[in-house]
C-alpha cells in the first residue's frame, strides 16, 4: 500500500485555507491541528510558514502513520510528530498552543467533538489566539447550496451522528466557552473559514 495517503479535497481547498492563514496566524509559535487526517494540510501550511512549528493530530492510527509519512517524505523540521488525540476526551496529551487549526472535521464527527474541542481550546491558547475552523455550515437553519443538502444526507448515512451542522448552534457552544462571535470568511464550493478569538483568562469561565 502507497505508505502516503492523499485526500483530494485538500488539493481543491489548501491555497484558498492558506490565504486566510496568512492574516490570522502569529508570526511565531506551536500551531495545533485538530483531526489531520491525511496531515497534507499540515505538511503545506508548515512550507508556507517556517517560522512556526505545526502539531497534528488525529485520533486514528491509520492517519497518524501517513501523517508521519508526509512528514518524512517532505524531510519537514517545524511538524511534529503526530499527537494521538479525541477531541472529545476531557484531556488532551498537549498543555498549550499560540494557534488551533480544525479543518473538516465538525460535519464528519460526533458533536461531543465539537463539544470538546472549544472547552480545549479555552485551556490551550492565550487571549486574542486564533481558533480556525473550515467546513460546510447551515446558515438559519438551512443549507446554503443544494451540493451541501446531498453532502449532508452522504454523512449522515454514514453516521446518524455525523452531519452539516447550524452555524448558530457553534457560535452558541463558542459562547459557553467565552468566545465572542466568529469572523465569518465565504470560501470556494459553500465552505465557510470561522475565526474565533481566544478569550482573556479573566473571562474564560463557561457561562
Amino acid at each position: 500500500m502507497e505508505p502516503r495517503q492523499t485526500a483530494p479535497a485538500v488539493a481543491r481547498n489548501r491555497d484558498a485555507i492558506l490565504a486566510v492563514l496568512r492574516g490570522i496566524l502569529p508570526q511565531t509559535g506551536l500551531v495545533l491541528e485538530i483531526a489531520s487526517g491525511t496531515g497534507e494540510h499540515a505538511v503545506h501550511f508548515a512550507k508556507n510558514f517556517p517560522d512556526l512549528t505545526f502539531q497534528p493530530s488525529d485520533p486514528d492510527p491509520f492517519a497518524r502513520k501517513n501523517i508521519a509519512a508526509w512528514i518524512a517524505a517532505e524531510n519537514l523540521k517545524n511538524v511534529a510528530p503526530p499527537l494521538a488525540l479525541d477531541a472529545s476526551a476531557p484531556d488532551w496529551p498537549i498543555a498549550r498552543a499560540d494557534a488551533l487549526l480544525c479543518i473538516n472535521m465538525v460535519h464528519i464527527s460526533p458533536w461531543a467533538a465539537t463539544l470538546g474541542l472549544f472547552a480545549q481550546a479555552r485551556r490551550l491558547l492565550p487571549a486574542g489566539a486564533p481558533l480556525y475552523l473550515y467546513g460546510a455550515y447551515k446558515r438559519g437553519g438551512a443549507h446554503t447550496a443544494p451540493s451541501n443538502v446531498a453532502f449532508d444526507n452522504w454523512l449522515r448515512a454514514q453516521n446518524p451522528e455525523f452531519g452539516v451542522r447550524d452555524l448558530e448552534a457553534l457560535v452558541e457552544t463558542a459562547a459557553q466557552h467565552g468566545f465572542g462571535p466568529p469572523e465569518i470568511i465565504e470560501m470556494p464550493a459553500n465552505n465557510l473559514s470561522l475565526i474565533f478569538r481566544a478569550p482573556c483568562q479573566a473571562a474564560q469561565n463557561p457561562v
